[in-house]
């Protein structure tokens, strides 16, 4: 299979990159360390055409390729890692799931301003209940009218402290085909954002709190029997993830790589012993495997959206080879790579947040031992027998 880019691949590429490196480099610092999402990047993206590539242009996108939207992602990661979540989210999980299932009314309502970088989508999917588990969600939809009452919760949101626009997993009926979702705007009666908790990698999430809720039918993105097809988008979020994951991590890489061959320790440069070249040797060769694996899953998925076996094998690799990069590098640079004004401990927090975010490392296992073995392994609990007998 052949990943050589095409001319104008190249040339989209080299124009981010250079933008990255003349705009964003300088801060990637300073932006990393700041709190609240980063919305002067969000309305240059937008001008700039970065929001929505991955949205057709007769929805109102830019129409461009789901490689388009990795290759921007990446050139922006290498030199701001905080500004490329905004091509994340202009692009990836919520707004791409939106996109995909909305109607012509939904569209020309809420993906403008999302475009223009002036709003942002969060997704209400996990629940105290219902993690990976995702199936357990509790939070209900039921018809009132010409309406429907929303009643639960929902917590670990990604921009959920800041998004005005909420794309809920929903539950409309029992089992998997009673589930759905919704677009619920911030402001809607009955609808409480709660207090925003600050993670490690210094994003803020706020849980959702909705009691008596009402929404018109309007409002519904899919409702029951939508679970497939919404969580067949969630394979593109996981690319978005494992894209920015390897990128960061190549970030790390580079950082410690200027370093230790300027560092001088025992009166030589520490690039001249073994220990550290081997560490850089496997860095290398963990980041190389990973964007293959990368740019198999989105050549692959450019006509249409990822499988599940290749997103998983692909986020599996890059966050994996991200953090162990990341990782590696601040060991490289001792307290340098471990002090707040050096980008390289950022980098360690966000790939480490990736291995949880958008599907955890052990359900991707699961999710690919799956496509091996072509069946599916349930990791629930076996029935009773006195239950099995009562469902029969």
């Amino acid at each position: 299979m052949d990943f050589e880019l095409s001319q104008d691949q190249n040339i989209f590429y080299e124009s981010v990159r250079k933008f990255a490196v003349n705009e964003l480099a300088d801060d990637a610092v300073a932006r990393a360390n700041s709190e609240g999402y980063p919305w002067d990047v969000a309305k240059k993206f937008g001008e700039m055409g970065l929001l929505g590539m991955t949205i057709p242009e007769i929805k109102g996108g830019i129409g461009g390729s789901l490689t388009d939207a990795i290759l921007a992602i990446q050139a922006v990661a290498e030199f701001c890692p905080r500004s490329a979540d905004v091509v994340q989210a202009g692009n990836f999980g919520a707004i791409r799931t939106f996109a995909e299932y909305a109607s012509e009314p939904q569209l020309k309502k809420f993906l403008p301003k999302l475009l223009a970088g002036e709003g942002v989508m969060s997704v209400g999917m996990s629940e105290p209940d219902a993690g990976s588990s995702v199936t357990d969600l509790k939070t209900s939809a039921t018809p009132d009218g010409d309406d429907f009452l929303i009643n639960g919760s929902k917590v670990f949101g990604t921009n959920s402290a800041e998004a005005e626009v909420f794309l809920i997993y929903l539950r409309f009926g029992p089992g998997v085909d009673g589930i759905g979702s919704a677009i619920i705007e911030k402001g809607t009666p009955g609808f409480e954002i709660g207090p925003s908790y600050r993670y490690m990698n210094g994003e803020f999430w706020s849980p959702l709190y909705f009691d008596n809720c009402r929404i018109p039918v309007s409002n519904i993105l899919l409702g029951a029997g939508g679970f497939k097809k919404q969580i067949s988008g969630f394979n593109i979020e996981r690319l978005g993830n494992a894209a920015r994951a390897v990128a960061v991590g190549r970030k790390a890489f580079s950082e410690a790589c200027a370093h230790a061959k300027t560092r001088q320790q025992f009166g030589r440069d520490i690039c001249e012993f073994q220990g550290l070249q081997w560490k850089f040797a496997e860095m290398e060769m963990r980041l190389e495997a990973a964007q293959l694996l990368l740019l198999r899953a989105v050549t692959k998925a450019d006509s249409n959206l990822p499988s599940a076996q290749d997103s998983a094998l692909a986020k599996l690799a890059c966050n994996e080879a991200g953090f162990f990069a990341a990782n590696e590098a601040l060991q490289v640079m001792g307290a340098l790579g471990f002090s707040d004004d050096n980008i390289v401990q950022y980098c360690v927090r966000r790939t480490r947040g990736w291995m949880i975010a958008g599907g955890s490392i052990e359900i991707l296992k699961n999710r690919i031992a799956e496509g091996i073995f072509e069946r599916r392994f349930s990791q629930r609990a076996p029935k009773p027998a006195s239950q099995k007998s009562h469902d029969e």
